[in-house]
């Protein structure tokens, strides 16, 4: 992908934040030459543990936070040359709840538009109110609102000017599963009228569901860059749990197994490499080593499998 397709383009991003009480750059390195790029138009997931770098990076893209060195482009505006259109090219949906709470919805989106000098006549308070489907709460005091609608109305707030690009910064942390499905429903529907989206999450099979290309961050580094199904299909690790006839008191080994758990008195998984047996095999190796199996059930490695497996393998080498 050519830097102009990007919907954010990002090179050699380096950020080092200075100790405490200084200025000479030595402090922790948050960011280590980073570089990727968010196509046009898909929903874009940004992962990585805690303190990897991710909050860092998307500070940097939103003129937040000044980076050491490297290039950002937003939407084709350097972010340095030109922040001005880079900073009305995107919209962030932070994790922290942030409106003035004695405004109605219909205030809060009004005077976020006339932050972004969006005149009277253009501004999208009513649509936009409908999109996050907090049209009958016009008129109501912003802190009645549910935690639930609460989010949806910073999704709109972030939306007042147009922007092509939609960053949500883990949108769904700590909140239910009914709202984790309706703000999904609502990144999609938004996705769909054409917008960019990037979201950053620490739900992995959110990620697997809504997005079509994933970045890893750990570190400060990025550690894979793929879409979505590319990423999961890396992994040729099978799981299959057994129930067996009695107590185990030794699990069964073989070569061709990558992980052997005990999960129970008579249970046990076992993940196995696809490429060395099939699960058939393993069936035939456990019954070898004297055990009756009284149930079984598999499973094919997911992306909370891949991400464990990259960072793992990051924090060894």
């Amino acid at each position: 992908m050519s830097e102009s397709d990007a919907a954010i383009s990002i090179r050699d991003v380096v950020k080092r934040y200075a100790p405490t009480g200084s200025e000479d750059g030595d402090g922790k390195l948050a960011l280590d030459g980073v570089s990727l790029d968010v196509p046009q138009g898909g929903i874009f997931g940004l992962l990585g543990p805690n303190g990897a770098g991710k909050s860092t990076l998307i500070n940097i893209i939103a003129g937040m936070v000044v980076k050491t060195s490297g290039q950002v482009s937003v939407w084709g505006h350097d972010i340095d040359a030109d922040m001005r259109n880079a900073k009305a090219s995107i919209g962030i949906v932070p994790q922290e709840i942030v409106f003035d709470p004695f405004f109605t919805p219909f205030e809060v989106l009004e005077n976020q538009g006339g932050m972004w000098g969006v005149a009277k006549a253009f501004r999208r308070s009513e649509e936009l109110l409908k999109a996050v489907h907090l049209e009958d709460k016009r008129n109501a005091y912003a802190r009645t609102l549910s935690g639930g609608m609460k989010r949806r109305l910073m999704v709109a707030k972030a939306m007042v000017h147009s922007p092509p690009i939609l960053v949500l910064d883990e949108p769904t942390a700590g909140v239910d599963v009914e709202l984790r499905r309706l703000l999904w429903e609502l990144v999609c529907e938004l996705n769909d009228s054409g917008v960019t989206v990037v979201l950053t999450t620490h739900y992995l099979e959110e990620a697997e569901q809504l997005c079509d290309r994933i970045a890893i961050i750990n570190h400060g580094r990025l550690i894979t860059n793929k879409p979505t199904r590319e990423l999961v299909s890396m992994m040729s690790e099978k799981i299959v749990a057994f129930t067996l006839d009695r107590d185990i008191e030794q699990l069964p080994t073989h070569p061709a197994f990558t992980k052997t758990a005990k999960t129970g008195d008579r249970t046990i998984e076992i993940t196995f490499d696809t490429e060395k047996v099939n699960t058939g095999e393993v069936l035939a190796l456990v019954q070898g080593q004297g055990f009756g199996i009284e149930d079984v059930t598999t499973r094919e490695a997911d992306l909370e499998d891949v991400f464990v497996h990259l960072t793992s393998a990051k924090e060894a080498a």
